[in-house]
């Protein structure tokens, strides 16, 4: 793997550089709801009535610190009433389609997006009924744009360890449905990791990546739990793991991808600013990465700008922004033909002049590879 030494490259923004959004790279960590587009959420609310607070409604994202109790419940209260306008398969469909197309636009090849169907199932038909319905509408999005796309079906840790075992069976039911990975989301300061073992158990001897939440909101100890606790394979976010000498080298040896969302972190108060987020301590860590955009609905921007981000604020060359692609198409679970096709297509966007990036679509994934039955 391509590490830089402890030395920061010289700035590339009085240089020409590669478009990132031409760049052939993995989406591993982008929520359901948040993925929808900000005029999607306008128009859902006007045609079910739902009230939109001023901070979902008036065009710029809202001001978010989540590093308190308080913090955490406005942005969820957010993520919640952004929910409550997906009510028909229709919606669900749409929205689906949508994020599809932003993926596309950003160069992403494969997109797993990560879902907890019981939050749907009240106005689907119930949790299997949801489930098929989204699973169809990936199918579908999947099927038109080209993107390879598969789900991670994540257990909310507010919920009790129960419902996350039977959330885990259903999963490992509809494998071969499209669902590659189990996850586990919501507040991590919430009780334990190893309060949900068993389903992840479960998850992993269904065949099933197991990916939770850990090392945003709590330290290095919470990434600890995911690999000791829930034998995670990838880790979202895991940035706090940059505290921790021991933990990042413990993280390399295993190759333990994490999935790092920048804006993410900054936007709700994990870091003051961008150049803060420990993207370099993690890079010469040799910790492999994947870049996401998380909720973009909330965050506002997609998955190219982190990788702008990365560029503009710490520095990376378009050499180390092409490992960082390759980095997020390793961790992610695709085929192995459809990977060998999208590493070639990176190594070409490296290969190619800065005024002549590889083409938006390029090698994109065949439907025939993307379909998920």
């Amino acid at each position: 793997m391509e590490q830089s030494s402890g030395e920061r490259p010289p700035s590339t923004a009085h240089t020409a550089a590669r478009d990132v959004r031409t760049l052939p790279k993995a989406h591993l960590h982008l929520h359901f709801t948040g993925s929808m587009r900000p005029e999607t959420l306008l128009e859902l609310a006007d045609k079910y009535g739902v009230h939109l607070p001023e901070a979902l409604s008036g065009g710029e994202p809202p001001r978010l610190r989540a590093t308190d109790e308080r913090g955490w419940f406005r942005f969820q209260r957010l993520y919640d009433i952004a929910r409550s306008c997906l009510r028909s398969p229709e919606d669900i469909q749409r929205l689906v389609r949508e994020a599809a197309e932003e993926d596309v636009r950003d160069g992403s090849r494969w997109l797993e997006i990560q879902v907890d169907p019981t939050s749907y199932a009240p106005r689907l038909g119930g949790l299997t009924p949801a489930l098929e319905i989204i699973l169809d509408a990936v199918d579908r999005a999947s099927r038109d744009t080209g993107l390879g796309m598969r789900v991670l079906v994540a257990a909310n840790r507010m919920k009790h360890p129960l419902d996350a075992r039977t959330l885990a069976r259903l999963a490992v039911r509809y494998r071969d449905r499209g669902i590659v990975g189990f996850g586990l989301s919501n507040d991590e300061r919430r009780g334990f990791a190893r309060d949900f073992d068993r389903a992840f158990t479960i998850a992993r001897h269904g065949g099933l990546l197991a990916a939770p939440h850990g090392g945003e909101m709590c330290g290095p100890s919470s990434v600890r739990d995911c690999l000791d606790d829930l034998g995670a394979a990838r880790v979202g976010h895991g940035v706090r793991a940059a505290e921790d000498a021991r933990l990042l080298t413990r993280l390399a040896e295993r190759g333990v991808t994490c999935e790092v969302c920048p804006s993410s972190n900054v936007a709700l108060g994990v870091y003051e600013r961008a150049e803060d987020v420990p993207l370099r301590t993690l890079w010469d860590a040799g910790i492999p990465m994947a870049l996401g955009a998380d909720d973009p609905l909330l965050f506002g921007s997609r998955l190219a700008a982190q990788y702008e981000l990365a560029r503009g604020t710490h520095g990376f060359t378009d050499a180390q922004l092409a490992e960082l692609a390759r980095q997020s198409v390793r961790g992610a679970a695709m085929p192995d033909e459809v990977r060998g096709r999208v590493l070639a297509d990176i190594d070409g966007w490296l290969d190619s002049s800065p005024e002549a990036a590889v083409p938006a679509g390029r090698g994109r994934v065949a439907p025939a590879a993307a379909g998920l039955r």
